[in-house]
Parts: C-alpha cells; sequence; structure tokens
C-alpha cells in the first residue's frame, strides 16, 4: 500500500496544475483518474489560455436577447427543451448573479487568476519542453456586420483599466493577417492570451513533467473515495491508495465525490462540441478567430482547423449531435471559404462545469479535513488551471496565497 501525502482526484488541466504545484512545494502526489491525462474536457476546448477574456460569460437580461435565445435558433447558443426543467433553478441563479452588480463581483473575484493565467502556463511550458504546442499571437475577433463591429469598438473603453493589448482592424488590415478570410466588416486582434495547437497534448505535457518529477499516476475511481482511520483513500488498479489530503479536481463529475459527502453545490454543465476540417487547396489557417456574432471559434489544430461551439443546454448524458455544429458550420464557409471536408466522421462532446456565480470553488470542504476542491471553471479550465494549481497548494501547504482566496470559498454556497 503506498502512503502519499496528497490524492489529486482527477488529471485535466486542472488536477495536473494543482498535482505539479503541490509536488514543487515538496508534497508526494498521487494522481488518479479513470482515463488518461487530458482526454477529458481538457481536450475538446478552442485552445485559448484567455487573458482578455476579464468579464465572466453572465445570463442574458436583456428582454429582446431572452426573447432571441428562447426561439432557440441560434449557433451561440441552444437548449433541448425537455431538459429545461431539469436545470430551470439552477438557469434561475445565474440570471441573478448576472446582474449587473453580481457580474462586477464575479469580474472582480476573477481578474487575479486571469491575470496570472499565461504567467504560470509560460512556466510550466517552459519545465515541460513543449513550447511547440504554443503560439504567442493572440486571437481575432471578426465581424461580419459593420454595426456589430461599431458596437464591439464602442465597448473596448470600458476595459482600459484591464491593461489589455489589442489592436482595431479594418476590414483590410484583417484579411492581410488572416488570408483565409471571406468578407468581413473588420475585427479586433486581442494580443495578450496565447493559443494551444494541441490542448490535450498540453495536458499530457505537463503530466509527463509531473512523472519525470517522481510524481505518480494511476488508474482509479474516484467514486470510492473514503477515510479511514483520519485518512483518505480511494480504490485504484494498483491497490488502495492512502493519504492526508485529498483534492477534489473532477471538473464536471465532481458531483460523485462532493455530493457523496453531503454537499449540495450548484454545479451544472454546459455542453459543447467540436469537429476538425481540413482547409482546400494546401491553405492554412494562421490564426485562431471568433466568429463573435454568431459565436464559435476556428482555432488551428493538429488535427486539423477546429470548430468549437458555444454552449449547449441538454442532459450531460445524451449523445453528441451535430445542430449547433452544422448551423456554425454554415456559416463559418462564408467566413472561410477554403474550410474543407470534416476530418472525423463523429463531433466530439465535452462538458463545462459551471457555478452560477462564474467562478470556481477553490480551497478547503467546511465539514471534512482534508479534503480540498479545485472545480467550476466554466469556460476557462484550460486558462485557469495553472493559477488555480498554485492558489490551491500555497493554501494547502501554509504559504501566504498570492490573491485573496475568499471569493473562491465553498462556504458561499451553505445554506445557513
Amino acid at each position: 500500500m503506498r502512503q502519499e501525502d496528497v490524492i489529486v482526484l482527477g488529471a485535466g488541466i486542472v488536477g495536473v496544475s494543482a498535482a505539479l504545484h503541490l509536488q514543487a512545494r515538496g508534497r508526494s502526489v498521487c494522481l488518479i483518474d479513470r482515463g488518461e491525462p487530458g482526454q477529458g474536457t481538457s481536450f475538446g476546448n478552442a485552445g485559448l489560455i484567455e487573458r482578455s477574456s476579464v468579464i465572466p460569460y453572465s445570463f442574458p437580461r436583456g428582454f429582446g436577447k431572452l426573447l432571441r435565445y428562447g426561439l432557440n435558433r441560434r449557433t451561440d447558443v441552444r437548449y433541448d427543451p425537455l431538459y429545461v426543467p431539469h436545470i430551470a433553478r439552477w438557469l434561475v441563479q445565474y440570471w441573478r448573479q448576472s446582474s449587473p452588480e453580481g457580474l462586477k463581483i464575479a469580474t472582480e473575484a476573477m481578474l487575479p487568476l486571469i491575470e496570472a493565467s499565461v504567467n504560470e502556463h509560460d512556466a510550466l511550458v517552459a519545465q515541460a519542453g513543449c513550447e511547440k504546442l504554443v503560439r504567442n499571437q493572440g486571437w481575432l475577433e471578426v465581424f461580419r456586420n459593420q454595426a456589430a463591429l461599431e458596437r464591439a469598438i464602442e465597448r473596448l473603453p470600458q476595459l482600459q483599466r484591464f491593461n489589455l493589448s489589442y489592436e482595431v482592424l479594418e476590414a483590410k488590415a484583417v484579411r492581410q493577417k488572416e488570408v483565409t478570410l471571406g468578407k468581413v466588416a473588420g475585427g479586433i486582434h486581442w494580443l495578450d492570451p496565447k493559443t494551444i495547437v494541441n490542448p490535450g497534448g498540453l495536458v499530457q505535457a505537463y503530466a509527463e513533467l509531473f512523472r519525470r518529477n517522481g510524481g505518480s499516476f494511476v488508474h482509479g475511481d474516484a467514486a470510492t473515495l473514503a477515510q479511514n482511520n483520519g485518512r483518505w483513500q480511494v480504490m485504484t488498479d494498483e491497490g488502495i491508495v492512502p493519504a492526508r489530503d485529498v483534492v477534489v479536481a473532477l471538473g464536471p463529475q465532481s458531483g460523485l465525490v462532493f455530493q457523496k459527502l453531503g454537499y449540495d453545490f450548484p454545479l451544472a454543465i454546459k455542453r459543447g462540441h467540436h469537429l476538425h476540417f481540413e482547409m482546400k487547396d494546401g491553405a492554412r489557417l494562421g490564426h485562431t478567430v471568433l466568429d463573435e456574432e454568431a459565436g464559435y471559434v476556428l482555432a488551428p489544430m493538429v488535427q486539423g482547423v477546429r470548430l468549437s461551439t458555444g454552449i449547449e443546454f441538454a442532459a450531460p448524458d445524451a449523445p453528441p449531435n451535430r445542430i449547433q455544429l452544422a448551423r456554425a458550420e454554415k456559416i463559418a464557409r462564408r467566413l472561410i471559404p477554403q474550410l474543407g471536408a470534416p476530418v472525423e466522421k463523429s463531433p466530439w462532446l465535452g462538458l463545462r462545469p459551471c457555478l452560477p456565480d462564474m467562478r470556481p470553488i477553490i480551497g478547503p470542504a467546511p465539514r471534512h479535513k482534508g479534503l480540498w476542491f479545485d472545480f467550476g471553471h466554466a469556460h476557462h479550465g484550460l486558462t485557469l488551471g495553472p493559477a488555480s494549481g498554485r492558489l490551491l497548494a500555497e493554501m494547502m501547504t501554509g504559504e501566504k496565497p498570492f490573491t485573496n482566496p475568499a471569493p473562491y470559498a465553498a462556504e458561499r454556497f451553505l445554506k445557513a
């Protein structure tokens, strides 16, 4: 029976990052997952280390927006009408938290993690030696409609306090930067973020760094977590692994553990799909491109051009579908005429773990000594994994946290 200081449950970007930061602080760590590192939600994102997304994704509150989304014909958000009753309570919470005051609180809470995201990734990339997976050229937000472009430009002064670097580009300048684009009104080139050409591969590189530094990774079932004589233990393929502390970093599956232990956190799932495409006639997509009006992303990946959808509210265990992808693909082929045939026969489906106040839970469990949480990163798991891992490791080892951890405390969801 191996003895460890810490068990980390979940080998996505969040769990692997937490394991690395704990290891760097002298803790022996066992990383446990049913699958291989980076093959869950971390595999299928748009590959952005998104320093420029300083405003969280909020629930629309204007009547006009709600009506448009209610028609269920948009590309950025889709819902299964039969699933809505199951998530209605959470949607109401999300709507309430998305008030101007609630959004302001969430923005200020998330800012330290967002600001630390690029530097924390840079440090791990250098240690892992996986620089070839990272591109330092930002991403393009493009607009097909002049009015939409003008509205986006009008909002830019509100972002000045966040010290973001960007360029506003006219149509000709956008097409000079990205020659594959068809007709556009203009765009914004966000310069601070970095892009990843293989997000799953990045997590695998981080996990290999963890192994090289003496960490152990084993396959096991997080649902078997239990306490025994003051220690935590998990059943794995290599037997029982005990440890003094355990970190729940299971993303959308975190409820397997916290519900069993009596916590009723409002963790919901936003589904997302992707599909890879070839490019015709030797063309090459040079930048990650966000079609702001339609709410999808096209990103150059090692597998091809990845088309990633927006949000789908549907049962997490429902099969993948092409509904949003088909809508987005139709628009994307006009935006990039040289987009070719799909690489895969079936789309990939990922599950984004979301809390209604738009911030994760990072820190100790209120009622269980040695139990720690690190989940609920919504759309920004890849971006925030290393920063939240650092914060958690600092708390667990008694260091002074680089930012105030109070906004991420689990207690905020406990009933008085």
